[in-house]
């Protein structure tokens, strides 16, 4: 154990002197403010150094202005007149004087002649008129429109079916009412018309609605469809 321990120590001092030899002392206080007024004073002559260098300067020759004018330019000479040579002179000629108007002698114009004098007229017999000619005979008299029948010659295919009013109920209305109902060749009611009134104006408007609605067999008279007026009586009654 005491061997080793003598040659680390021996390693240790030399470890010990080398730092000592590498370390240098710092520069005083009154060596760095030399060096710094030096750094200075530098810069500040060499500022002014410069400050004192003249710029090459640059010369430029004087030049004579230019002078412009602006010269007008010579007038032309006027148009020389024109004047026809002499030989078209000597042939063109004067023209000659206008001419008085003609005079026509004016003629009068010839009188009318007088006419005759009116001679009598001799009265001549005129001729009897005509004999009135017969009249034509009269045309066959026309049907004047559709005949009337009875409800019962021609017969329903819907029979009509009158609401009584619950007005005219309670007042005790009740009678019949006539209407003209006028069927064409279908069996439909073209118009109805009102032909004998109840005296109660509801029950009337009741029958002419009910009549309305119904339909009706179509009138055959002599193998033919005709249209026909029907009487058709529409009875309102208490029981």
């Amino acid at each position: 154990m005491v061997d080793a321990a003598v040659p680390l120590r021996a390693a240790t001092s030399v470890i010990r002197q080398e730092t000592l030899e590498t370390y240098k002392e710092p520069l005083r206080p009154w060596t760095r403010r030399v060096l710094l007024a030096t750094v200075v004073f530098f810069h500040v002559g060499a500022g002014y150094a410069l400050t004192q260098i003249e710029p090459a300067r640059l010369v430029v020759g004087d030049t004579a202005p230019m002078e412009v004018s602006f010269v007008a330019p010579p007038a032309p000479p006027p148009p020389e007149p024109e004047t026809p040579p002499p030989e078209l002179e000597s042939m063109i000629e004067p023209p000659l004087p206008d001419l008085p108007p003609p005079s026509f002698p004016v003629q009068a114009p010839p009188p009318k002649p007088k006419p005759p004098p009116p001679t009598p007229r001799q009265a001549t017999p005129q001729p009897a008129p005509p004999s009135a000619a017969p009249p034509a005979p009269a045309p066959p008299a026309q049907q004047a429109g559709p005949k009337t029948v009875s409800d019962a010659q021609v017969g329903y295919l819907t029979r009509p079916s009158p609401i009584y009013p619950i007005r005219a109920k309670r007042a005790g209305d009740q009678g019949t009412v006539m209407v003209k109902v006028l069927v064409d060749p279908t069996g439909r009611p073209s118009q109805v018309v009102l032909q004998k009134s109840s005296g109660h104006p509801e029950l009337d408007d009741s029958a002419l609605s009910s009549l309305r609605a119904a339909r009706f067999r179509p009138f055959v008279d002599a193998g033919a469809v005709q249209a026909v007026w029907v009487i058709c009586p529409i009875g309102f009654a208490l029981q």
